[in-house]
């Protein structure tokens, strides 16, 4: 598999990486594990998981995702992977970690840290995240900036110092941002300009056939300050893979299993530019699924796609996506498309 380099860091990342959220929920350890197996085969070296994880966040599973990787890691040789793992954000919940009113701040950035240096069973993590922002913005469905959301937030220099003594620890390595806007991400490139703190390497925003909001001034952004695109819901939480159409509910499916996800995919139009991506697909001869990850990876400004998956049939099929290049006339067809149902589900 490919690699390319992350954003202004030296980490050369595979093109696709594999996201974990499903660790300790939806797979068991062993299931994990053999995930974790196939994706090095295929070429991965980039792991993706979070302190918070296993998705849907709960107390009794918090940290379960880091745990089973880092039971996998120590039995590999820890140079050849690149381990990216993030500090959960305030205002969300989740009174299990470190209170409901949490800061990302010295003191929660630095037992986040910790935590997950732990479980992972490793010394170093070589990409740390800020899961989600720590002030006002839109995100996870919501579009419009309003100002009445406002609320007293640690000030970026203060994040950034915070990750600064860790890196200096070595503890982390790298620093990158995770839904993140176009005034954050400048706000973070100035601030370590100032201060001479880290620079973010990386921004792990949504991107996909159905939400491609990030061409809309972060794509520039992320050129001109060497800021690379790890991709998330390439698929639109499976959607874009069709087996959701025609109201279908697949056993042991993620939208099936947990329906509280799906409010950001319930909306006018939606279903209409499934089927309309579906049918392109197949008329060129690639699964939905394929095409979809194939397009992501195919941006200029995309350092890695997250790819998710409970079996290992799913697994094979999205990385087979990595040998996979979009005809002309593919593309064509989806821009197409994209001009019908544009940004559906930001």
């Amino acid at each position: 598999m490919n690699k390319r380099q992350l954003g202004g860091s030296e980490l050369q990342v595979s093109e696709l990486c594999l996201g974990t959220m499903t660790f300790g929920q939806q797979n068991t350890q062993d299931q994990a594990h053999a995930l974790l197996d196939c994706a090095v085969e295929h070429g991965v070296n980039f792991i993706d998981a979070a302190e918070m994880y296993p998705v849907p966040a709960r107390a009794e599973t918090q940290g379960r995702t880091e745990s089973i990787i880092g039971q996998w890691l120590k039995r590999q040789p820890r140079d050849r992977f690149i381990l990216a793992t993030k500090v959960t954000g305030r205002q969300r919940g989740m009174p299990w970690l470190r209170g409901e009113q949490r800061k990302v701040d010295r003191a929660n950035i630095r037992a986040a840290v910790e935590g997950s240096l732990q479980r992972l069973q490793t010394d170093s993590i070589d990409l740390y995240q800020i899961h989600w922002p720590e002030r006002n913005v839109p995100m996870f469905g919501r579009a419009d900036f309003e100002p009445v959301r406002e609320y007293p937030a640690t000030p970026i220099r203060d994040q950034l110092e915070a990750l600064a003594e860790l890196v200096k620890e070595g503890k982390i390595r790298y620093v990158g941002l995770s839904n993140e806007t176009p005034w954050g991400v400048c706000a973070f490139v100035k601030a370590a300009e100032i201060y001479g703190l880290p620079r973010i390497v990386s921004i792990q925003n949504a991107y996909s056939l159905l939400n491609r909001t990030y061409e809309n001034g972060l794509a520039e952004v992320g050129f001109r300050e060497q800021v690379g695109l790890l991709a998330y819901s390439p698929l639109a939480f499976g959607l874009l893979s069709g087996k959701y159409l025609d109201d279908a509910r697949p056993s042991g499916a993620r939208l099936v299993a947990f329906p509280e996800f799906g409010a950001r995919y319930r909306k006018s139009g939606v279903p209409e530019a499934v089927r309309a991506y579906r049918d392109l697909a197949r008329v060129h001869g690639l699964s939905p699924a394929v095409m979809a990850l194939a397009f992501a990876r195919s941006r200029w400004f995309v350092a890695s796609t997250l790819i998710g998956a409970t079996t290992l049939e799913q697994l094979r099929e999205n990385l087979s996506s990595a040998h996979v290049k979009l005809s002309p006339e593919t593309l064509q067809g989806i821009a197409a498309i994209h001009r019908q149902y544009y940004n559906l589900t930001p």
